[in-house]
């Protein structure tokens, strides 16, 4: 008689394998997304810094150094996610409005998602 032992109620079980041995679970790649956030000339360093600090978190310096790269560079990446979470994000950019600072200003400022691989 063989006894098979469970894991105890709330346990996890885990598969591992031993070398020379092919796992039977393996983990799912989830593809990953930049946001990325394009230049314009129609909205401010301080929105751009008001912007990341209120949707992404940022702290004041990084939103800075983002500001400067998406004005140097003509684009920033501000954050890489799945794809879901991704288009929340540019949506969340896309909802932010105009720079109330610029009149030439009408809109929100561009972004985009990439793969990231």
């Amino acid at each position: 008689m063989t006894l098979e032992r469970k894991p105890a109620a709330g346990a996890s079980t885990q598969t591992t394998a031993s070398p020379g041995v092919e796992a039977t679970e393996r983990e799912e790649h989830v593809p990953q997304f930049h946001v990325v956030l394009l230049d314009d000339d129609t909205h401010s360093y301080e929105y751009v810094i008001e912007m990341l600090t209120k949707l992404f978190a940022y702290s004041a310096t990084d939103a800075f150094r983002r500001a400067v790269e998406v004005d140097t560079q003509g684009r920033t990446i501000v954050i890489t996610c799945e794809l879901p979470h991704a288009e929340f994000a540019r949506n969340q950019i896309h909802q932010f409005g105009a720079d109330w600072r610029m009149e030439v200003s009408t809109g929100p400022m561009g972004a985009v998602i990439e793969p990231a691989s």
